[in-house]
């Protein structure tokens, strides 16, 4: 029997920490689908409500229709959804009953593997949820409770061994994973966390989910599969290395030559990759690459998905010349805010902050301290009233006096409670769908209109025709021509327009 398992993050992580989340769609997904599901993965980190507001938003395509898809393509496969249990695609506090039915809808539509993570590692809140979908799916969910891994003076081997010890006695979580998403655990690192970690976990399976941003997370895998981790998370082709996950393929190479047994099939290993690479060169997408070493992720600890996003929106304000500022000012945040764990919501709370800081300084670097705060987006100020749970360490008292003293905090201290099912029937109809209520409740009405008027997506994809295809979507926006054709060695296409009678 293999001693490592492996589970994809191509589809959803990989996707996500390269491509802005945006890069694949339904055609890309349905074609490969059925070879990832016999490519020998324990599982497939397949999507997040993020996930599924981008289809809606972006794609204007049917996110439960696309997993009811790839069920059907893959139905021996483990789908994986990473949620908090907080909220569902919005950033706002979703009612205990909301978060219930997107679970039921989730199991419902084809969903049977869950990762629980709460960012502020709130034991009660992973058990309810963790409680939640067993209740709505039974043995058949597979739950994985998420030890999200920082640095930070409260944040020792005895923290996160304190954690597995809570996972260990709760009957309704099945695994555990260390979660590193800025890619800063250590081979030293993790030779006194791991067996700390495993020690308490009560024979409880663990996995690693270490991204490749600091080019550590090969070796760190190595080592980890030594010290008894049983599974360990991978992208394939271009969606393998840079800010995502280590590539299948060279880890493998390399679990089996110091002595691990991996089951997963090389031939389509290979076909993986090709097809993410071709999609890659069709579409213009950037490939992962291995990566230096960068001391400076060590500080504003930003994960590569939240990066790449980062530039993007740098970029479109025209200040991608500060991008350093803004690495910093990240940096400095951090540390003020009680040094929250980077992982969504708080690395979109702690940008949103530093970016609203460096706007406010402008160039004038005498007044960029005292403006600072100046404003503050509502989110900082709901995580420091204790909305998402309390800080690991206390807010930095300057600032927390600067947040709170004003009228906006005082507002949302009162904030009513989030709507229930029932409010929602109200407000969206008592004839739509389950899936589609979630989806209004989470996203502007609008987004949702767009995607259910759009024509049903394209379900294959042929990366070698992209560039037939697109020449020919060119020639069709061209004045008419009576004939044209293309050739070159191996192929022609010859095109004549017929007369009408």
């Amino acid at each position: 029997m293999a001693d490592v398992e492996l589970v994809d993050v191509s589809l959803r992580d990989g996707n996500q920490s390269l491509w802005g989340a945006t890069g694949l769609r339904t055609a890309h997904i349905a074609q490969i689908a059925p070879v990832m599901g016999r490519a020998g993965f324990r599982a497939l980190d397949y999507s997040s409500s993020t996930a599924m507001g981008v289809s809606v938003r972006v794609h204007r395509e049917d996110p439960w229709a696309l997993l009811r898809l790839v069920r059907a393509a893959m139905p021996g496969t483990r789908l994986q959804f990473i949620g908090t249990g907080l909220r569902f695609i919005s950033w706002e506090r979703a009612h205990p009953d909301v978060i219930a039915l997107v679970y039921q809808c989730l199991i419902r539509n084809g969903m049977n593997r869950f990762v629980v993570l709460d960012p502020t590692h709130d034991l009660d809140a992973m058990r309810a949820t963790a409680r939640l979908i067993k209740r709505a799916g039974g043995s058949g969910a597979e739950v994985i409770a998420a030890l999200t891994y920082t640095i930070s003076a409260v944040h020792d081997d005895a923290f996160y061994a304190g954690l597995a010890r809570a996972y260990a006695a709760c009957p309704d979580i099945d695994r555990a994973y260390i979660k590193d998403p800025a890619g800063i655990l250590t081979p030293e690192r993790a030779t006194t966390l791991i067996p700390a970690v495993r020690a308490q976990l009560g024979g409880k399976p663990l996995e690693l989910h270490s991204h490749a941003s600091l080019g550590l997370s090969p070796r760190t895998c190595l080592l980890a599969a030594d010290l008894g981790v049983r599974g360990l998370q991978v992208g394939c082709g271009a969606l393998g290395n840079g800010t995502s996950l280590p590539d299948a393929q060279q880890l493998v190479a390399n679990l089996r030559a110091t002595g691990h047994e991996v089951a997963v099939e090389d031939r389509l290993l290979n076909v993986l990759a090709r097809y993410f690479d071709g999609v890659a060169e069709a579409e213009g997408l950037p490939k992962g690459q291995p990566r230096g070493f960068d001391a400076a992720f060590l500080d504003h600890q930003v994960a590569g998905g939240v990066m790449t996003t980062t530039r993007r929106q740098l970029r479109e304000l025209g200040m991608e010349h500060r991008f350093g500022e803004l690495i910093e000012e990240i940096t400095r945040v951090r540390a003020e805010l009680g040094y929250p764990i980077m992982v969504t919501p708080f690395p979109q709370m702690v940008i949103g902050q530093a970016l609203a800081n460096l706007l406010a300084s402008g160039q004038a670097k005498t007044t960029a301290e005292a403006r600072r705060y100046d404003t503050v987006p509502d989110q900082v100020i709901r995580y420091v009233l204790g909305t998402f749970g309390r800080p690991t360490a206390p807010v930095e008292p300057i600032v927390l006096a600067k947040i709170m003293d004003r009228p906006r905090a005082r507002e949302l201290a009162v904030e009513p409670e989030p709507l229930d099912i029932p409010a929602l029937r109200r407000r969206f109809g008592a004839r739509v769908s389950e899936e589609e209520l979630l989806l209004r409740f989470g996203m502007p009405g609008e987004e949702v209109d767009a995607m259910l008027a759009a024509p049903p997506p394209v379900t294959h994809y042929n990366p070698a025709a992209q560039p037939v295809l697109r020449l020919l979507r060119e020639l069709r926006d061209r004045p008419p021509a009576a004939a044209f054709a293309v050739e070159k060695p191996g192929f022609l296409l010859s095109l004549k327009r017929r007369e009408t009678p």
